[in-house]
């Protein structure tokens, strides 16, 4: 075989294993973005499994505060029946919301917050919220260095032949800063 034969052969297979690695490194950073995804709806899923739990033990204690109860019950079936990033980060929002509200009210019951059970259910929710906050900020860099990657040269190439697409980052909805408005009327 002729020298420029052999360099040819030999460029091809350099071209062929760059883009390969280049491939392979796109489908990594896919996958650490489902599976950030993935622990995030694990924490998520706790938040409402003990949901239904602190509003229990709530309504023992405020039998007149069926708004804020109705509210957090809303909001966790809204939790659970999110398909999308978007919707997860919306009834996330409206669930901490109702959350908050309750926290408020509960000011107003001494005796529901010396109780042992609400006592455990606040710090395991609250534990569950730093967790959440964690696997949110994991999940957002995972995107965030996923999505650099499919936008950089030359890899904007492989990621549009091959369907690699944006992906959302888990947000606060609008309006998420505001302070609920509670009433005792």
């Amino acid at each position: 075989m002729k020298k420029s034969g052999m360099i040819i052969i030999g460029v091809i297979v350099v071209i062929a294993v760059v883009l390969i690695a280049m491939y392979n490194g796109l489908v990594g950073k896919r996958e650490a973005v489902d599976n950030s995804m993935a622990n995030l709806d694990v924490m998520l899923q706790r938040r409402a499994d003990l949901i239904p739990n602190l509003v229990n033990t709530v309504k023992g204690y405020m039998q007149h505060e069926t708004e804020i109860i109705d509210k957090i019950t809303t909001a966790r079936q809204n939790l659970v029946g999110a398909s999308s990033v978007t919707e997860k980060a919306e009834a996330n929002q409206q669930l901490s919301t109702a959350l908050n509200g309750l926290m408020v009210i509960v000011e107003n019951y001494p005796d529901l917050k010396s109780s042992e059970n609400f006592i455990q259910l606040s710090d395991e929710l609250a534990g569950t919220e730093n967790r959440i906050a964690t696997a949110r900020r994991d999940y957002n860099e995972a995107v965030k260095g996923y999505n650099a990657s499919i936008k950089k040269f030359p890899n904007n190439i492989l990621s549009g032949m091959f369907g690699f697409e944006q992906v959302s980052y888990f947000e606060a909805t609008e309006g998420s800063q505001e302070v609920p408005n509670v009433s005792f009327e």
